[in-house]
């Protein structure tokens, strides 16, 4: 969600006559878009800022901006602790960034606004995107979950859903640029649709995006198990394009520790979930967030977790040490764990989970794999000139290109067989079985990136518009 608000930054200044400068110029403007849900986000922050301070020095007439999470956290104490920060601006008004550049310049002082609520939906602005061939589409913003290690709510706010038109017309918009795959985004997107009365809202939505033409993967990120139904399950085996991967935060496996965390699930409740998705889509790769050392944990529950995770069989998991993060509950509870213990659990769960990606991945030694070839994921080794793409269950596939090496492009599609495999990646070293060029391998080919206008249509529905029985005019709000 950060990357993509950064996307929205970017088309905002582009619209407003910034150009993106070039590696070998200084910049006039430089913008952090920041993250609050780790503490070392507070220190690189004000780490690279310290940086900034001799180019500032240099040349009075640059601007810095700091927005996001962080920026929505701290307010005007970005300004106390590095006073040469020209804007600060919070998580509901990123579109409000070129006005407020444009008033420090002429005021020639700082500039901080920080809103408690949503200026605009992000989605309604411009956005400059990154990739030629992958796409993120926000589905809704804010969460209405209070777990007590998070301070997502309190920056972002409560939960704001998009009309499901709108979100499919920024869906067809990016498609008819070249774009082959989207990532739906929420802060709990299968909570997607309360807000407009339909609690199976997400599940159409699913099954929307496979009746457009052109687009061939559909993913999302990250649902939350108290309200995972079984009508998504369901789409995400019967839509070809909606890919056969899930990533479903477990944070904990120990009851009591998620009742601590107020998760509203228990380990049986996620548990069941799996099954039933490994019911219906054997081939499903799921992964997974947990943290480890949360206040009061005890060893019983940290095992509690590891049977999870055994249970589970994630293809992978993104496992955290407990960060303190002041103004969340946890920070205030009894039972914080020493260092040592922490990491000391830490390091034998990242061994259990390697031993299970590892097997997991070892199984698909032989099997072909279709791979939207990437930029940027992994290294291109030197001597095999190996290229990587990502599969269609989102593992990540280093292969060897052979005499085509220099037609393949990120997002064209190849199809090749599964050679080695590693905890985090597979290797296929046998050369390709088929390749296929697409548009957006043509676009990222002349250096063309998407560049969409905000959308926002009406009342939410899904299907064709009913027809019109007057000529009266509504506002369509």
């Amino acid at each position: 969600m950060n990357v993509h608000d950064s996307e929205r930054l970017s088309g905002l200044l582009e619209d407003a006559g910034y150009v993106r400068a070039t590696g070998d110029t200084d910049p006039d403007v430089v913008v952090f878009n920041t993250c609050a849900v780790r503490e070392n986000a507070d220190n690189r922050l004000y780490g690279n800022l310290g940086h900034l301070r001799p180019a500032k020095q240099e040349n009075p007439g640059m601007q810095i901006a700091v927005g996001g999470c962080l920026a929505q956290k701290d307010r005007g104490e970005i300004v106390r602790r590095a006073p040469w920060v020209d804007v600060v601006f919070g998580t509901h008004n990123i579109g409000s960034l070129p006005t407020l550049l444009e008033r420090a310049r002429h005021n020639e002082e700082a500039e901080v606004e920080i809103l408690e609520s949503l200026d605009v939906f992000p989605s309604t602005l411009p956005a400059r995107r990154e990739s030629a061939y992958s796409g993120w589409v926000s589905v809704s913003v804010g969460c209405n979950n209070t777990c007590t290690f998070c301070i997502v709510p309190s920056l972002r706010g409560k939960e704001k859903d998009r009309r499901p038109g709108d979100v499919l017309a920024e869906v067809r918009a990016l498609v008819s640029e070249g774009v082959s795959e989207v990532t739906l985004l929420g802060q709990n997107v299968n909570a997607y649709g309360v807000e407009f009365g339909d609690r199976y809202a997400f599940g159409k939505l699913l099954r929307a995006c496979g009746e457009i033409e052109g687009l061939e993967r559909v993913r999302f990120t990250s649902p939350h198990p108290r309200d995972f139904t079984d009508d998504v399950i369901e789409a995400m085996a019967e839509t070809p394009n909606v890919c056969h991967q899930l990533h479903m935060p477990l944070q904990s496996g120990s009851d009591s520790v998620l009742k601590s965390m107020r998760r509203s699930y228990r380990s049986e409740r996620y548990l069941d979930i799996v099954r039933k998705v490994r019911r219906a889509m054997p081939d499903a790769a799921i992964t997974t967030d947990i943290i480890v050392g949360f206040p009061g944990e005890t060893e019983q529950d940290f095992e509690d977790t590891l049977d999870v995770v055994r249970e589970s069989r994630f293809s992978n998991a993104f496992t955290f040490q407990y960060s303190k993060r002041a103004g969340t509950p946890a920070a205030e509870m009894e039972g914080q764990l020493p260092k040592e213990v922490v990491q000391q659990r830490y390091e034998r769960l990242v061994e259990l989970q390697n031993e299970i990606s590892w097997e997991l991945n070892t199984e698909l030694v032989g099997s072909e794999v279709e791979l939207l070839v990437a930029e940027g994921e992994g290294r291109k080794n030197t001597e095999t000139r190996r290229l990587s793409g990502r599969a269609r269950d989102g593992r990540l596939v280093h292969f060897a290109p052979g005499d085509d090496v220099d037609e393949i492009r990120p997002g064209d599609v190849v199809h090749t067989v599964v050679t080695r495999a590693a905890p985090h990646y597979l290797i296929a070293d046998d050369g390709l079985r088929s390749h296929r060029r697409t548009v957006a391998g043509d676009r990222w080919e002349v250096g063309q990136r998407p560049k969409t206008s905000g959308v926002s249509l009406g009342l939410p529905s899904f299907g064709e518009p009913a027809t019109e029985t007057t000529t009266e005019q509504g506002c369509a709000c």
